[in-house]
């Protein structure tokens, strides 16, 4: 299938075509196998994470509240993909109709936004903490705490609505979209016309999302390295409670930005093989929801002893049935 020429104007209802991965004959189960495993990892770590700081009392406290909201961004990613990914590898099936790829595609940059502003929170949560813990509690009370984490939802989700606004009276010209899922930019390389502003909006705000984030994780790093140095003299122990602190916050932050910079590289490279593009933007839904829960769990002591809290008690319920 062929895109249309200019000013062809498609009319609704519009079906796509994704590119999709080029899969060689008798590979689809293989591969909707190991999507399927991905897909279940996401789940069930992210599912094993939000259950136990739900079931576990001790637990509700504003970090682990917002590594809820974090775990539900990460599922809001890998569900508006993995999915329709499986039925592709499984059916052949790379048709999607206007209205669910623009969900799919909303889905996917609301995802990408969402995880940097719950991440800026998370920053800020952690410098109160660190650098004013008497006062910490005082500050970050439940209301303000809820306000922070709305706040992070309520601009990805503002941000996110402007971009996709710019799709209204746009006339598409194109059905073949070059990419494994649906987004901003690969649906509107289809229109009939030039789409400047949403160019323009979509840099502006990308670079003004990334660049607020990162400059409030290193105001808050800077700050807590500096305080932790300070209170070294009187508590030779500070310096270990900060890194079990802010350690995960950060290594998910890194990580981010590793698969967000692994799929800019591979786009401005156009002799790279149309798999091995697909692949890495795939990276960037499946690795940070699939280990964002290993990560919290394995440094925070916390975390780990109300998973182990919640799995003896349903061990025991079992066996006392049995």
């Amino acid at each position: 299938m062929e895109n249309l020429t200019m000013g062809a104007s498609l009319k609704q209802p519009i079906v796509f075509e994704l590119e999709g991965f080029d899969v060689p004959p008798g590979q689809g189960p293989f591969l909707f196998f190991l999507a399927l495993c991905a897909y279940m990892v996401v789940l069930l770590g992210n599912g094993v994470v939000i259950c136990v700081i739900v079931m576990d009392r001790n637990l509700h406290r504003p970090m682990f509240v917002m590594i809820c909201h974090l775990v539900v961004c990460d599922l809001l990613g890998a569900t508006a993909v993995l999915p329709r990914l499986m039925m592709h590898f499984l059916t052949g099936q790379k048709n999607i109709s206007y209205l669910p790829a623009i969900a799919q595609g909303f889905s996917v940059h609301t995802y990408g936004v969402a995880i940097q502003t719950i991440l800026g929170v998370m920053a800020y949560d952690r410098y109160i903490a660190v650098c004013e813990p008497l006062r910490y509690h005082s500050i970050m009370t439940a209301a303000r705490l809820h306000s922070c984490c709305a706040l992070a939802w309520m601009v990805a989700l503002l941000l996110i609505a402007v971009l996709f606004s710019f799709h209204m009276n746009v006339p598409l010209c194109g059905r073949i979209i070059q990419h494994v899922y649906c987004s901003n930019r690969s649906i509107l390389n289809l229109a009939c016309v030039p789409t400047p502003i949403s160019n323009i909006y979509g840099l502006s705000m990308s670079w003004s999302v990334s660049t607020g984030v990162f400059v409030i994780i290193a105001f808050s790093y800077i700050r807590i390295l500096s305080a932790s140095f300070k209170k070294r003299q009187t508590d030779s122990s500070v310096h270990r409670k900060a890194f079990q602190t802010c350690a995960p916050h950060l290594v998910v932050y890194v990580l981010y930005q590793i698969a967000s910079v692994i799929i800019i590289v591979s786009l401005r490279f156009p002799s790279v093989s149309q798999n091995i593009r697909n692949f890495f933007s795939i990276l960037f839904i499946i690795i940070p929801p699939a280990l964002n829960p290993i990560i919290y769990g394995l440094v925070s002591k916390d975390l780990r002893a109300g998973i182990l809290k919640i799995f003896s008690i349903q061990v025991m319920r079992v066996c006392h049935k049995q």
